[in-house]
């Protein structure tokens, strides 16, 4: 469970990013996160993956306040996430099969489980055939579905998507969304920032302006 109460963060010299938001999202719901380019949707997802900490305000993640967590317990923590950028963040001088490795390196899983958790998140995502290849010679859409292959790799609890179809076409953009969509059917709480004035059905939306949640939907109707 996610919980905001209150929640500020400013930067340093530069105006309030976000101010008094507040709300929840539950295990495995799927939530759009929308507003105009500035409306405060990065800081928000920073927020939650424990990438920034909030000026004032409670941030909950599973009953751990990030506020007063230690530095060392941070990547534990964020064990829990799965993180796709618009701009991919992938590694162009290593192959895909080494790109989706990485997050399990770093938590201390090699060898044979290592090989079997790669090969089946490139197989989700439609990859399992290019785990030689260079990230360079992979279309727009094939790129992002690495870097969602990578950021699933570890299994997480929690995918976090930040605008991951604003540089694709439509149909790679709706290729990519019924992934998020069917990672959230096996239980995956999918939090996505987007642009996007059409969105998918059965979701929590929250609409961001000018750093206040300016309102909160389920389905279109208030929630």
């Amino acid at each position: 469970m996610i919980r905001f109460d209150q929640v500020g963060k400013r930067y340093p010299g530069s105006n309030q990013a976000l101010q008094n938001v507040s709300f929840e999202i539950n295990q495995g719901e799927l939530v759009y996160v929308t507003g105009h380019s500035g409306a405060g949707k990065s800081t928000l997802l920073k927020l939650i993956a424990a990438l920034e900490r909030p000026t004032s305000g409670t941030v909950l993640i599973n009953n751990q306040n990030i506020s007063k967590l230690r530095n060392a317990a941070v990547p534990y923590l964020r064990r829990k996430f799965g993180l796709v950028f618009q701009d991919h963040k992938l590694l162009y001088d290593r192959n895909c099969f080494d790109n989706v490795a990485l997050p399990l390196h770093i938590n201390g899983i090699t060898g044979s489980e290592a090989g079997k958790r790669i090969r089946a998140a490139l197989d989700k995502v439609g990859l399992l055939g290019k785990e030689k290849a260079m990230p360079i010679t992979l279309s727009g859409g094939e790129q992002q579905r690495l870097a969602i292959a990578r950021a699933v790799v570890s299994r997480p609890a929690i995918l976090i998507a930040d605008e991951p179809t604003g540089n694709l076409d439509d149909s790679y953009a709706n290729e990519i969304m019924n992934l998020f969509f069917a990672f959230q059917q096996v239980g995956v709480t999918v939090i996505i920032a987007t642009h996007a004035r059409e969105l998918g059905p059965q979701a929590k939306i929250l609409r961001l302006h000018e750093g206040l949640l300016s309102a909160t939907e389920m389905n279109g109707a208030p929630a």
